[in-house]
């Protein structure tokens, strides 16, 4: 891919992007050191946010209010908080991709078919708008021709690719696994804050990956594109403190013929993901146990230690725009979603002031028919403050 982004020195790939918080700096940062790249503008609610941006990566902010596209040098970048507006200006700013970065649901959907419209491909930094709404950002795309992905970096996206090449070498996929570090369903935003401000992180979105329920976002995306499901909902999870015990820890034989989802709690190496593989061939296995794959009877274990977030969304804009390809999309339908529990007793019509984060509810994977059976919320429609709805306590 860096041979053809170098082609691109140039006429660089023209990227817009929204939203500031850690992740978003991070992916300015890379798409502003990435040959071939460049970007165009930084949206977000908060103006001094999107500025802050701009000057780490070395650029004098020019504010616009989305309607007008000021004149700039080459040593200035647009930063505005009408991403929407400035997403219709295209025709004037001729971006080729849009990376959505925020942790909005609504907002970002909106922002999304701004783009689509526009005639960008769309990276979702943004595993809530995904699970939400990627089904529908498909099905515009199609009608504009161009791409909406979910990001090459997040567990996902990792995942997804592995899979693919996984696949490629001829191996049945049994399970695709995420390994997670610490989990506590009942974090709330005021109890994670410490460590959400030592990772410069909103309390909320720490919460989230507190509590679990990004984790189970990620990999209920995973089944809507690949048609894999959870063994039981909200996954086994299992402590582990080694990856290679993965195959030990699982009962592979009674998910029959149906790949599915999970991970591992504690699992040394950190931040990573796996795949669990199966191959009967006879042929090959002397092959494969030369090569040193871990395995048990007719399973083996492929895993990448890292998932790197930011620094890999630049593949997932490389491979929108130069090649047409998305890294994960929802081709397999609506399989899978993540719905609503609640971290203590709350009475019928109580507010949740968060969903996703928030200090009300936590999420688990389900299969979308088993949910449907008992009419469970999907922990995402909990979006925005106010939302009252009767939510009982999983216990």
């Amino acid at each position: 891919m860096l041979k053809k982004l170098k082609t691109r020195t140039a006429n660089p790939i023209r990227v817009g992007l929204v939203g500031a918080g850690a992740m978003g700096k991070g992916i300015a940062w890379q798409i502003s050191h990435t040959v071939g790249m460049c970007l165009i503008f930084i949206g977000d609610l908060n103006l001094e946010v999107a500025c802050d941006t701009a000057r780490l990566i070395g650029k004098e902010p020019v504010v616009t209010d989305g309607e007008t596209i000021p004149e700039i040098t080459e040593n200035q970048i647009l930063v505005t908080t009408n991403t929407e507006g400035l997403l219709k200006q295209n025709e004037q700013l001729k971006m080729d991709a849009f990376v959505e970065a925020t942790n909005a649901i609504a907002a970002a959907a909106d922002y999304c078919l701004a783009a689509i419209d526009g005639g960008m491909h769309v990276i979702l930094m943004n595993a809530e708008v995904d699970i939400v709404y990627g089904k529908l950002l498909q099905h515009e795309a199609k009608k504009k021709n161009v791409i909406v992905t979910s990001d090459a970096g997040d567990q996902h996206g990792v995942l997804a690719t592995m899979i693919d090449e996984i696949q490629l070498w001829g191996f049945d996929i049994v399970q695709a696994g995420n390994m997670k570090g610490f989990l506590d369903l009942y974090a709330t935003p005021e109890s994670i804050r410490p460590e959400a401000e030592k990772r410069n992180l909103s309390a909320v979105q720490c919460c989230a990956y507190t509590d679990g329920t990004k984790l189970n976002i990620e990999m209920a995306l995973l089944c809507n594109s690949l048609g894999l499901t959870p063994f039981k909902d909200g996954m086994e999870g299992p402590r582990c403190n080694h990856v290679t015990e993965v195959l030990d820890l699982f009962d592979f034989d009674a998910y029959g013929d149906q790949g599915r989802v999970d991970y591992v709690l504690g699992s040394t190496p950190g931040g990573g993901v796996y795949v669990v593989g199966r191959s009967d061939s006879e042929f090959q296995r002397p092959y494969l146990h030369y090569y040193k794959l871990d395995h048990k009877d007719n399973y083996y274990l492929f895993y990448r230690p890292y998932h790197l977030c930011h620094l890999e969304t630049t593949m997932a804009v490389a491979r929108a725009v130069l090649d047409g390809e998305a890294v994960l999309t929802p081709d397999a339908g609506y399989i899978a979603d993540v719905y609503a529990y609640a971290k203590s007793d709350l009475k019928a019509g109580q507010a949740v002031e968060h969903g996703i984060g928030g200090a009300e509810c936590y999420g688990l994977i389900r299969t979308t028919k088993d949910a449907a059976a008992v009419n469970h919320l999907p922990i995402a429609y909990l979006e925005g403050e106010g939302d009252k709805l009767p939510i009982l306590k999983r216990d």
